[in-house]
């Protein structure tokens, strides 16, 4: 895959980012490097290979779904600047 000018000024737009048209040319075959390489991941022989998200099979704890630090609401609201009906208060910031 060859990618042109207009292309390159395409994408840098989608991706929000200024690139000079004197750039261009030279962003373009960067890109097209880039697209090479993935291509030539294409070629690789992926049968029978479980896909993985680490390379060390890890299995994380598992702990009980229990309320450990709860029913502090006034205890909380003590420490507020301001509070009232056992909600926090905050100034107004829109008129």
């Amino acid at each position: 895959m060859s990618l042109d000018k207009a292309t390159v000024a395409r994408i840098a737009t989608l991706a929000r980012i200024k690139v000079p048209e004197a750039d261009r040319e030279a962003v373009g075959r960067e890109l097209n490097k880039i697209l090479d390489w993935v291509e030539q991941l294409s070629e690789i022989d992926t049968e029978g290979v479980a896909p993985m998200t680490s390379v060390e099979h890890l299995t994380l704890p598992m702990r009980t779904d229990a309320v450990t630090d709860g029913d502090r609401a006034d205890e909380i609201l003590r420490n507020a600047p301001g509070a009232a009906h056992g909600f926090f208060t905050v100034p107004k910031v829109v008129e």
